[in-house]
């Protein structure tokens, strides 16, 4: 039996990667999904189509993580096409680079808006919606945990303060039984940073289990906690990087 029937799920950054498998997974189990992209609209047709041949039900919507009023948006889009919104998946972001003394205050503001301040804004215009028994997860990074290289500041910061809106959000919502969890994935093999590139090797040589993740490892761990097994899990992080964080 699918362990999220009747279900419905919206995952920012939908269209490729990380946030397409957990799409896929989160349908296999019996949600219905949309999700969001900014320049992917091909990608995301691809995983919404994907979708539906298989049986399931799923939209794309554009909405950039910057246009506060497109993130809400996406949120009413959600409920009123697809029933209802059940689970809420932070997952877009951007990694950028660069030491302290060669960022921008641009960057900075970029990075805090995409990273940091669209979850908080997709999380207050979801939470009115979500009954009980409600999911927002959110993906974060082992880099919020341990920085093993320079030129990572701006990321680590933006995903270590997930943590915090993590955990504060479990306990604003625990009285009304929506859990609120954070998943950290390490290298995932990806376009962005594929498990054959140049600087794969440097990250495996930190994994104590030195192989990449799939993302469909991460959109496994995401689906558990989506699910009826995750119901008493709230504030809590999940690290999934091979161990390189032991």
């Amino acid at each position: 039996m699918q362990k999220l029937s009747g279900k419905t799920a919206l995952i920012t950054g939908g269209s490729r990667g990380i946030g397409a498998a957990i799409a896929r997974r989160l349908s296999a189990e019996g949600a219905s999904v949309a999700v969001t992209y900014v320049s992917g609209e091909a990608q995301a047709q691809t995983v919404v189509d994907g979708i539906v041949l298989a049986g399931g039900r799923a939209m794309a919507i554009h909405a950039d993580n910057r246009d506060d009023a497109a993130l809400k948006a996406a949120v009413e889009r959600t409920v009123a096409e697809l029933g209802g919104l059940d689970i809420l998946v932070n997952n877009a972001g951007i990694f950028p680079t660069g030491s302290i003394e060669e960022v921008t205050l641009e960057e900075l503001d970029r990075t805090i808006a995409i990273n940091l301040r669209a979850p908080v804004v997709a999380a207050m215009a979801a939470v009115g919606h979500m009954p009980e028994g409600g999911r927002i997860i959110t993906i974060g990074s082992n880099l919020a945990v341990r920085v093993p290289w320079p030129g990572i500041s701006l990321y680590a910061m933006s995903k270590a303060g997930l943590v915090g809106l993590t955990k504060g959000l479990a306990r604003d919502l625990g009285p009304r039984g929506i859990n609120v969890n954070i998943v950290h994935p390490g290298s995932t093999d990806t376009d962005m940073n594929p498990a054959d590139g140049e600087l794969a090797d440097p990250q495996r040589s930190l994994m104590a289990i030195p192989r990449y993740n799939e993302a469909d490892d991460v959109a496994g761990l995401v689906t558990w906690l989506a699910g009826p097994e995750g119901r008493s899990v709230t504030g809590a992080e999940f690290t999934i990087d091979g161990g390189a964080n032991i």
